[in-house]
């Protein structure tokens, strides 16, 4: 290894390794690194990261939380500021205490996600008839879509990383899996027959078979405008009435509902269940057949009959948030295009997760040929489109299709799909480019939660004038830097990984690296560790491992993959081998030591799991 990077790493390049006896079969393998290792910057810049996240966390939920774990806020019904908005105030804490993040940040999402249930289950609605008796049932948003009900579990998903055992978890993840494979009587919302979700419009109280109206999506009639900020835009209720006059064609599948895979991809990981994974890749093999026999597009509208487009008039690109998809927003008077075809990725990624088989990848590649192929050039700039109608393409973009490259790039580790995808700071890093990217984007962490604590200084709102979303920009979590540096983790749909990702909330970890600190029983890296991948390769991934402690030493379980998907045969460190043959591994690092690791691993071998390594 040069000796630029060496330097750049914070140590040498062999380092004192001490090997464990030859294990027993079946005994994880153990390794105890003593070489001395001045303190790099990227890792006094992660442990401070992580520190000013959890600081500003505790004066958020102090704010905006009561002791029930309540959203202070004005509780409505509706896409625009709804009960997902509400709990979208924890985005990111989850993962920050799977990073290392102190245990009070769980403590605080743990109590805010009770209270939310329990909030939103008593709170109900006067005109909008289906949640009269509760915004809830079950646990479970009465009916919205799954871009909404995304955003609504996008804490619920990475819940079990760090609280993998809680039995209200195990309840509702097999509860809520329910309701989306036929086993909930109260919520018929899956057909197994022609293996789709019956309406765009579903939930604990089942599917929406009839055309939406306006009000089925903004909710009852409120003081909007000089009483609220309203993010969306709108001055009054009438305008929020309108947004949505379009939103009438619900009945049938739409690929948005995919996010419902992540359910079951949860449910699965508790202790292996077949009949979730069953369901999760049947379910997306049946999307994939259906962009297979519509030209490698995935339609935006399948029929209750299981017929592509016969739930709107035969047009495969119909129905709302379809490929044709642009209503008139009252704000502007002018039509936008509002498809969500592209960001539902996230099923096929979960079906990879559990297999590993390309051809959950492919669909999309073959989607993104397609789109390519429909390229024009105006002025001598290259565009695609993004939208299709009666008329044919529209929606034009500069550009190649690129969205979701950089993902698939991630998943495959292909030298063809990296050539497909643009350039990314943190890529550049991974492939020896940026090497001042770790403390670069650290520092741009840290001035962002900065930037979001001044921000709630100035916030004015008060419980009676704030509509559930208005504190979203407020929300001090950041750790998209703390994913990548440490964990080689991707943050789909979130600032600072990729803009040609299509956002999506609610996806599951998707992560090259986990840690875990044995000594405390928990999720993350021990107090005084700092981790960097600065390499990942299909089979081999480059981690260095440091304790900041000059006085005590620490111990850390490093993890193949978010959920032990990876297993790792080898680790080596200068020109030290362990074998390891297992999904996970135990470092302790002595007092201010550290060093590079280099892991061999097969990839997506595994089946995932949301148990601690002590308790596998």
């Amino acid at each position: 290894m040069p000796a630029s990077r060496r330097a750049f790493l914070g140590g040498s390049a062999a380092g004192a390794l001490t090997v464990a006896a030859a294990p027993r079969a079946k005994a994880a393998a153990r390794l105890t690194v003593s070489t001395p290792m001045p303190a790099p910057d990227w890792a006094l810049l992660q442990r401070q990261l992580l520190s000013a996240n959890a600081e500003a966390c505790k004066v958020f939920y102090d704010r905006y939380f009561d002791e029930r774990g309540y959203f202070l806020c004005f509780e409505r019904w509706g896409a625009n500021d709804g009960p997902d908005d509400a709990i979208e105030n924890f985005n990111d804490w989850p993962l920050l205490h799977a990073l290392g993040g102190a245990d009070i940040v769980r403590s605080m999402y743990t109590q805010g996600w009770e209270g939310h249930l329990r909030q939103f289950t008593a709170a109900r609605t006067t005109e909008v008839a289906i949640a009269r008796e509760g915004m809830f049932y079950k646990e479970f948003n009465v009916q919205l879509d799954w871009q909404h009900h995304a955003e609504e579990m996008t804490l619920f998903h990475v819940q079990g990383l760090s609280d993998p055992n809680n039995p209200r978890f195990h309840d509702r993840a097999r509860r809520f899996s329910a309701l989306y494979m036929g086993e909930d009587p109260d919520a018929p919302n899956y057909d197994p027959e022609h293996k789709i979700i019956k309406s765009l419009m579903n939930g604990s109280r089942g599917p929406m078979l009839r055309k939406a109206t306006a009000l089925d999506w903004a909710g009852d009639p409120f003081e909007a405008g000089s009483r609220f900020f309203m993010e969306h835009g709108e001055d009054t209720y009438e305008e929020t009435l309108h947004h949505y006059d379009e939103y009438t064609d619900v009945v049938g599948d739409h690929p948005l509902n995919l996010f419902a895979t992540t359910l079951a991809l949860n449910a699965f990981m508790i202790d292996h269940e077949p009949k979730y994974r069953d369901w999760l890749i049947g379910y997306v093999d049946a999307w994939a057949e259906r962009a297979r026999r519509n030209n490698d597009l995935l339609p935006s509208n399948v029929g209750l009959d299981g017929v592509i487009g016969s739930a709107a008039d035969g047009k495969w690109w119909g129905g709302t948030y379809g490929w044709g998809f642009s209503p008139v927003n009252p704000v502007t008077g002018q039509r936008e295009d509002r498809s969500r075809v592209l960001r539902t990725i996230l099923g096929f990624f979960n079906a990879y997760l559990l297999t590993g088989d390309d051809k959950y990848l492919d669909t999309w590649r073959k989607q993104a040929d397609r789109l390519n192929a429909a390229k024009r050039t105006v002025d001598g700039q290259v565009q695609t489109p993004t939208m299709y109608g009666p008329d044919g393409w529209y929606g034009w973009k500069p550009g190649l299709h690129q969205t979701n490259s950089l993902d698939i790039w991630w998943f495959s580790m292909e030298a063809s799909d990296r050539a497909r995808a643009p350039d990314h700071p943190w890529v550049a890093f991974l492939e020896g480019r940026n090497p001042d990217f770790p403390e670069t984007a650290l520092r741009d962490g840290l001035t962002q939660v900065a930037a979001r604590a001044e921000l709630q200084r100035q916030d004015t709102t008060t419980p009676d004038t704030r509509l559930a979303d208005a504190c979203l920009d407020i929300n001090p979590a950041r750790v998209t830097a703390l994913m990548q540096t440490m964990m080689g983790a991707i943050h789909i749909g979130r600032p600072g990984w990729s803009p040609t990702t299509a956002n999506a909330g609610g996806s599951p970890l998707y992560a090259r690296l986990r840690y875990f600190d044995r000594d405390n029983r928990r999720a993350g890296v021990p107090e005084d560790v700092a981790a960097l991948v600065d390499r990942m390769t299909d089979d081999e991934t480059a981690v260095t491992l440091i304790n900041l402690n000059v006085t005590e030493a620490r111990t850390v379980t490093v993890q193949g993959g978010g959920y032990g998907e990876h297993q790792i045969r080898s680790v080596t460190v200068g020109d030290a081998r362990q074998a390891v043959d297992a999904s996970t591994f135990t470092v302790t690092l002595a007092p201010g030591s550290g060093a590079r690791l280099v892991l061999a691993m097969d990839r997506y071998v595994n089946p995932p799991t949301l148990r601690f390594p002590w308790d596998r």
